[in-house]
């Protein structure tokens, strides 16, 4: 049973609750869906507004889901009871959304995706929902199984376009979840008025004033204190605890004048979360429980309910029973529950009880937790798979077996998104041991856990510390640790701290097995520099039968870079996104997404860049996980607005600077040079480049050697700007390409003034895919020009350059290129207004989608977000941009020519 509430209609001083999710309902009633998590202490009144919630929504049709404390390891379990009261419309879904539905609740063979599980989830809502509008109550949130969370809290992100609305009542204090960003409300003690008026109303006990008077001050407005207090045969001297302790305590009071049948019934319901009559009437009879008698008097309690479902009175009930049996008496139940449950039906159900029946190590129930661990993972339930392994760890005998399946444990715990526990899990296996195998195993984990936990740099030195362990013993492996050591130097630090470090240990310590591979490259290119380098570079990214970005796709496109190999890196992130989209990982597919933008700003193309960015956001909000940064830094120096830059670069630099991650703050440095550039604001630019270069960071470094060439002639400082050519000049004649080698040459016209350069400069970058650099080109040709006094040779270039960057949307060097022209008595042609600057970064990306022929529910599956926003969003564009209908957006070229 939940807490009780007042009569209907009669909810005692919620006042502030009851308008929220009237608020809430009115709006899923307009079509207009929403969610609203109701979070407090135990007992605080949240399945009484949930009640209340139920019984004021006329109309809707109401679904009530409860997270368990004992099923919360059971993958999907909560959003099964979800769904199933509308499973009826499953086959109004199109088939690859129906079919991973059926996989999550194991009717079909597969391993689930959660954010498809979640788009389907959606679908069968929405298509509920068309009868009439649906109310999702989930109680007990704070005990939902990891798979179900993140589905649930997907739906509440993705239902603003449907009538349907999800109400939370989450226990405090509680851990970080999955729904800690939704839309919340802390429930709140009664006030004394309110409580006396609910005490009057509901307790039929008969109390004198001054223990009434007591029992609100003990109860701090707590309802279910309130009531649970004198029937649990009254209430606990003032102290420090907290109110969920002193009822817990006085439930276990109440338990004490039972029989001891009626205690061991109680504590084989307790002991069984699923609340199956079929389970605990077989186990009290194998018990030689008397079911009559003790049946009877447990009920008599008020505690528990035996019906077509065991249900307590309240969790802290279950809690209090389970706790207050002796540990025999458990194991006892456990036992029992076990040798009840089918063990070819519920084979996991049944190892778990075992497990908990045992007193200590049990090999035989070991293995076969073991054996559910790995029905979990194939079922996409890392959670459960993780506590299976783990409890499978604590009943194994042999030292070197409970360390691999604790380690088996961490593993899944990580790759279930819970880092805590995989780290707690490694304090087992402290690394002193004999087994350097193990010890190199342990740290990988850990330098995994530190690279998922934000802030916590430390992923390369673990990493560090595996290599050199695993050196002696497997030298590949220890080769991959260290390349992964500076992998992750590249993305939470900087990899330049790093690369020293890897490149002299991993040359001393673990020789590649064949041949040359990217970390002797890089060693090469340390030493001796990139002309000795860049033929080892180029045989490490394409990799002997395996290209290196199939293992380590962030380096590959950190050295594509740095070669300034605009046609490596479009494979890299072609491959990418392929990868991502069949794989349907969410990582790959927003690290593809990502460079995509990052390498459609710098080709110029800003609409493309714009949907990538777009699509990385709707991904990034659908996993509940921060975006990405680095492609919306190159996005803004390219587009050079200066107030939308300047907000992007600051929030970037103190989240840098939170999280210690040095090569963030060396992207905002090139963005800000490349932006002060455009804006011919020469001094801000020397700085930031200067900035940019001081570290010598892969990529970054080089792309802004020429900001700098350009930023110290405009300021007068050739020493620094000849420095900076120098060293541009080697990186680009070793790597050969004509991109850079047209960059190269255009600052070699800044400081030397020869026309040569810079005609060079404009042949070179003719063909080169990175528009801006090309515009560029024939920007500085023309400026120079002009001031040479060559008036009529600066136009055709000034008006190339214009045409270019103002067509791009490039504005900041755009306007440089009308000032220019200008200054030669011609007035620049000004640009119309683009679509890009009337429609929101999401909005663009389904104008293009539907330009290019996509239905709504194709969309809907790429941005996973349902057909009906994908309509809302549509309204939206046709107003904004003054059509009526999906077909004229076909007819907009700036729609089109790049989609």
């Amino acid at each position: 049973m939940r807490t009780p509430a007042p009569p209907r209609g009669s909810l005692v001083g919620r006042r502030h609750e009851s308008d929220r999710i009237g608020e809430l309902t009115g709006s899923a009633r307009a079509g207009r869906g929403g969610a609203l998590v109701l979070r407090g202490e135990a007992g605080i009144g949240k399945s009484a507004l949930l009640d209340h919630a139920r019984d004021t929504a006329s109309g809707f049709r109401v679904v009530r889901v409860s997270g368990s404390q004992y099923e919360a390891e059971l993958p999907f379990a909560a959003l099964h009871q979800l769904c199933l009261p509308v499973l009826g419309h499953l086959d109004e879904l199109p088939a690859q959304h129906r079919d991973p539905l059926l996989v999550a609740f194991g009717t079909a063979t597969g391993t689930p995706d959660v954010f498809r599980v979640g788009l389907a989830a959606l679908g069968l809502l929405a298509a509920a929902a068309r009868e009439r509008p649906l109310l999702c109550l989930v109680e007990d949130a704070q005990w939902l199984d990891a798979a179900s969370a993140r589905v649930l809290a997907f739906l509440a992100r993705r239902v603003a376009a449907e009538p349907v609305a999800l109400v939370f009542g989450v226990r405090l204090p509680c851990p970080a979840g999955e729904l800690d960003d939704l839309p919340g409300l802390t429930v709140e003690g009664l006030a004394d008025a309110d409580a006396r008026t609910l005490l009057a109303s509901l307790s039929h006990e008969v109390l004198d004033e001054q223990v009434r008077e007591r029992i609100v001050a003990e109860a701090r407005g707590n309802p279910l204190a309130l009531l649970a207090l004198p029937r649990a045969g009254g209430f606990a001297p003032p102290e420090a605890s907290s109110v969920t302790t002193r009822v817990e305590l006085g439930f276990r009071e109440a338990l004490a004048g039972l029989s001891a049948g009626a205690r061991r019934l109680l504590t084989v319901a307790s002991a069984d979360p699923t609340g199956d009559p079929g389970l605990l009437w077989p186990a009290a009879q194998r018990l030689g429980i008397d079911l009559p008698t003790a049946g009877a008097a447990a009920s008599a309690t008020g505690l528990v309910e035996f019906g077509t479902r065991i249900r307590f009175y309240h969790p802290l009930v279950r809690t209090a029973v389970y706790r207050s049996a002796e540990a025999d008496e458990r194991r006892l139940a456990h036992r029992t529950l076990a040798e009840v449950t089918d063990p070819v039906v519920d084979p996991d159900r049944r190892a778990w009880h075992r497990a908990q029946a045992s007193a200590g190590p049990d090999d035989g129930v070991a293995d076969e937790l073991e054996r559910s661990a790995s029905r979990a993972e194939a079922r996409g339930g890392a959670v459960a798979a993780a506590a299976f392994l783990e409890r499978a760890a604590e009943l194994t005998l042999d030292a070197d077996r409970r360390i691999g399946r604790t380690l088996a444990a961490a593993r899944a715990a990580l790759s279930a998104g819970d880092a805590d526990r995989a780290a707690r899990l490694l304090t087992a296996v402290d690394g002193s041991g004999p087994d350097e195998l193990r010890n190199a195993e342990a740290d990988l984990l850990r330098g995994q856990i530190a690279f998922v936990r934000p802030g916590d740099g430390d992923g390369p030195v673990f990493m560090l510390r595996a290599a050199r362990r695993l050196a002696p013993l497997d030298p590949a492996r220890s080769r991959e640790s260290y390349l992964e050591a500076l992998e992750m130097g590249l993305l939470v630090g900087r990899a330049s701290g790093v690369m020293d470090t890897v490149l002299a240990e991993a040359r001393d310590s673990a020789p590649p097995p064949h041949g040359p591979d990217v970390l002797d490259a890089l060693t090469v290119l340390a030493a001796q520099g990139h002309r000795a380098a860049v033929p080892l570079v180029r045989e490490a990214l394409d990799g002997a039968g395996e290209a290196l970005w199939t293992r380590h796709p962030a380096l590959a496109v950190t050295l594509a870079a740095e070669l300034w190999d605009p046609h490596t890196h479009a494979t890299i992130i072609e491959w990418l996104m392929k990868n991502g989209r069949e794989s349907g990982s969410p990582l790959v597919l927003r690290l593809g997404l990502a460079q995509a933008a990052s390498g459609a700003a710098l080709a110029g193309d800003l609409d493309r860049a714009m949907a990538a960015i777009a699509e990385e956001e709707a991904i990034a909000d659908a996993t509940g996980a921060p975006s990405i940064t680095y492609h919306r830094l190159h996005l803004a120096a390219m587009r050079g607005r200066r107030e939308e830059a300047f907000a992007l670069f600051g929030t970037a630099t103190a989240a840098a600077a939170t999280q210690g991650v040095g090569q963030l703050v060396a992207n905002v440095h090139w963005a800000g040079a490349v932006l002060h550039n455009g804006l011919a604001d020469y001094r801000a630019a020397l700085a930031e480049a200067r900035r940019a270069v001081a570290h010598g960071d892969l990529f970054i470094a080089g792309f802004s050697l020429p900001e700098l060439v350009e930023a110290a002639v405009r300021c007068g400082e050739r020493e620094a700007a000849a420095e900076a050519l120098a060293s541009l000049t080697e990186r680009t004649r070793a790597s050969g390409t004509a991109t850079g080698l047209g960059v190269a040459a255009y600052a070699r016209g800044l400081v030397s003034g020869a026309e040569d350069d810079y005609r060079e400069a404009v042949e070179l970058l003719a063909d080169s895919p990175l528009l801006p650099y090309r515009a560029r080109a024939h920007l500085l040709y023309g400026e120079w020009l002009r001031r040479e006094g060559r008036r009529r040779d600066c136009r055709p270039h000034l008006r190339t350059a214009h045409a270019l960057l103002s067509g791009a949307g490039l504005e900041a060097f755009a306007r440089r290129a009308a000032d220019e022209l200008r200054a030669t008595g011609e007035t620049a042609r000004s640009r119309s207004g683009h679509t890009r600057d009337r429609l929101t970064m999401q909005e663009l990306h389904i104008a293009r989608l539907v330009a290019t022929g996509a239905t709504s529910n194709e969309v809907a599956a790429r941005l996973f977000i349902s057909p009906r926003t994908v309509d809302a969003h549509l309204r939206n564009i046709f107003r904004k941009l003054g059509l009526t209908s999906r077909r004229q957006l076909k007819d907009l070229p700036d729609l089109t020519a790049s989609a």
